[in-house]
């Protein structure tokens, strides 16, 4: 049976990728899509980008952009990034890629180009890296970058009254465009919930891998999941993005 499964965000984790493959014991038949934010964090950036170039060769897959990969992306290109990136995770980036060919550094730059910043299925599912601001969706999101960065869309779906109804004046208008939502980019640990969480419509499938959480793949239409074990105990010598907490924000 064909399966549709999504993958939160890996932060570099490429032992947690290979688990959660194993765990989720993934066929031929299987397609993906991959909500963003591939490296910075753990040591195996590349490694990661590198398995997914090959995976995309055999499997059908999408491949969400993140916030973090916007910036390894101008790193590729450009040759230097922002410090703010350093200092979130991207340090750890630019190491894996140390011992890279300039040919295999194009290769993975036109990987990062090809990437998608929103995907909706037959289904009217929506699967986006953060969110989006519009009420209208985001094909007409006025700041592009929001797809990549706004927390607003999870915030107010965490923060609904769980009683209100689809057909409330007060359910948001956001939420209502689609049958589901499946986000990244905000950390499920950060409310307590080490797995999946489910507010409203959306389902948040960031478990944390950059810091102290899982990796998570889910099967969209049945909801089940599989995790890896908690990414610090894969990398016992690295801290990962743990250190990477500015006034209480992650990047």
């Amino acid at each position: 049976m064909r399966r549709t499964l999504v993958i939160g965000d890996i932060h570099g984790g490429f032992k947690g990728l290979q688990q959660v493959f194993e765990r989720a014991e993934v066929t031929a038949e299987d397609q993906f899509i991959f909500l963003g934010d591939y490296v910075d964090g753990w040591s195996e950036s590349s490694e990661v980008i590198q398995f997914l170039i090959a995976l995309s060769e055999k499997h059908e897959c999408i491949f969400i952009k993140g916030n973090h990969d916007t910036w390894c992306e101008d790193w590729l290109s450009l040759g230097e990034g922002p410090d703010v990136w350093l200092f979130n995770g991207g340090k750890s980036t630019v190491d894996s890629y140390n011992d890279y060919s300039l040919e295999d550094l194009d290769l993975h730059l036109e990987f990062f180009q090809r990437m998608k910043s929103y995907h909706v299925d037959d289904e009217n599912r929506l699967f986006i890296h953060a969110g989006y601001s519009s009420m209208h969706g985001p094909e007409k999101e006025v700041y592009s970058s929001n797809y990549r960065w706004d927390r607003t869309l999870w915030e107010t779906a965490v923060a609904m009254d769980t009683k209100l109804e689809r057909n409330s004046e007060l359910y948001p208008k956001r939420l209502l465009l689609y049958n589901e939502i499946f986000i990244g980019h905000t950390p499920t640990i950060d409310i307590g919930i080490k797995h999946p969480a489910h507010k409203a419509n959306i389902w948040n499938m960031d478990t944390g891998a950059a810091f102290t959480g899982a990796l998570s793949m889910m099967d969209v239409n049945t909801k089940e999941f599989w995790q890896s074990d908690p990414l610090p105990s894969l990398y016992p010598d690295e801290k990962g993005r743990n250190n990477d907490i500015i006034g209480n924000k992650t990047l």
